[in-house]
């Protein structure tokens, strides 16, 4: 069976699947609301390492229950895995340049999960991208992840996107969001990428924010519907991530080089910034970018390192996806003396609940303090003392793979 039949029978169909009117989007905050009592995260909350998924999970569909396939395959190949095979597969990194069996040399020098494209990646046409990335991939029963951020727009990797981005989508009915994401989807997979990075969920009405050409929408209710557009137009032909939790439209000040900070309380943050997110996991998104971004109201640390923000994620919002970390190098970039040990932020990073974490890697990462061999062995020494619960990693590794399984063309 073909890739694109196969992920789209695993995934529930033809484009337009899960697709969430803004009453389904309200009537889960309104959950959440209710729950906000008796589940309200804020700075001093136990900090218990997330609950993986049990071995075998069974998903409920109606009155009988179905075996997730892609979870089944994920359990045999965990149980013939090392340790460090499972840890290696929890990155993605960038490897410069278009060379594509150095590129496969350095996916399976050090076993990590995927790759993440940026431009120096991307050759002059898509039938010489297609060629680069058809040998990736040593075993195609479990493809490596082979990322993009393509949003369209101010961020765009493949000069040949020609649909429009969130600049010209938010003032646009959201059928144009729909054909946009539709388009470029298609686009991704005819060149063999399986998954984008390129959706964001943030929310603002500023002009003069970081974020504010990159949004779909300048408040919660029309960026909630297109957000959930856009994830619902790429199902069936890659796998999509929202970005960038919890909300960077709350929060001023750029998060490749500091740790924004937003003013909103628990039920602020609720009404204002998560509707987008609640949007986009309805509709089926397959990852969650977590972004660098603290809400102190809520939790001092920043988001990517919290077991907060983790466990809202997921107990709160309900999300049983990959989360992915923004580009863990951002960290060092703040200056800021607690982030500057990468190998700390790794671990931190794995311990609050991230499953995969992302790496935007020079041509040499040794200029930013980065032996990708080392970062692997550390985060090993971490779950073998204890500092990294053992079950933790064994269930980000398994949402790893199954991940990667949905997207075999085997």
């Amino acid at each position: 069976m073909g890739s694109q039949h196969r992920y789209t029978h695993l995934r529930s169909g033809a484009r337009g699947w899960g697709r969430q009117s803004w009453k389904g989007v309200v009537l889960v905050i309104g959950v959440a609301l209710a729950l906000a009592g008796c589940v309200n995260p804020a700075p001093g909350a136990s900090t218990q390492t997330p609950t993986p998924d049990p071995p075998g999970r069974q998903l409920v569909s109606g009155p009988e229950k179905v075996v997730d396939p892609d979870l089944v395959y994920a359990n045999e190949r965990l149980a013939g895995m090392t340790l460090q095979q499972k840890v290696a597969g929890l990155f993605v990194l960038h490897y410069p340049g278009t060379d594509a069996a150095a590129i496969r040399s350095f996916i399976d020098g050090y076993g990590i999960g995927g790759v993440i494209l940026m431009g120096d990646n991307i050759p002059g046409t898509p039938a010489e991208l297609a060629a680069i990335t058809a040998g990736l991939s040593a075993d195609p029963a479990l493809p490596a992840l082979i990322m993009v951020d393509q949003e369209g727009g101010i961020v765009s990797r493949l000069p040949f996107d020609l649909a429009p981005g969130a600049d010209v989508l938010k003032s646009e009915p959201v059928q144009a969001t729909t054909d946009a994401f539709a388009s470029r989807s298609d686009l991704l997979a005819s060149v063999g990428i399986n998954v984008n990075l390129g959706i964001v969920a943030d929310v603002t009405d500023d002009p003069s924010s970081f974020i504010y050409d990159r949004v779909l929408g300048a408040d919660p209710a029309g960026a909630a519907e297109r957000v959930g557009a856009a994830v619902a137009a790429e199902q069936g032909a890659v796998a999509s991530t929202i970005k960038h939790f919890p909300g960077h439209g709350e929060a001023p000040g750029d998060s490749h080089v500091s740790v924004p900070v937003a003013p909103l309380g628990y039920e602020e943050w609720l009404a204002q910034s998560a509707p987008p997110f609640v949007a986009g996991i309805d509709a089926g998104a397959e990852l969650v970018m977590l972004g660098h971004l603290a809400y102190p109201a809520i939790d001092q640390t920043p988001a990517s390192l919290s077991p907060v923000w983790h466990r809202v994620l997921r107990d709160e919002l309900g999300f049983t996806g990959v989360i992915i970390s923004d580009d863990m190098l951002m960290l060092q970039h703040t200056g800021l003396p607690e982030y500057q040990d990468p190998a700390q932020n790794a671990i931190r990073a794995l311990a609050a609940g991230t499953g995969m974490l992302l790496y935007l890697l020079p041509a040499d990462p040794a200029t930013e303090g980065i032996d990708v061999g080392g970062l692997i062995a550390a985060v090993v020494s971490a779950v073998e003392s204890g500092q990294i619960d053992r079950a933790s990693i064994d269930g980000a590794a398994r949402k790893a793979i199954a991940l990667r399984r949905s997207l075999s063309p085997v």
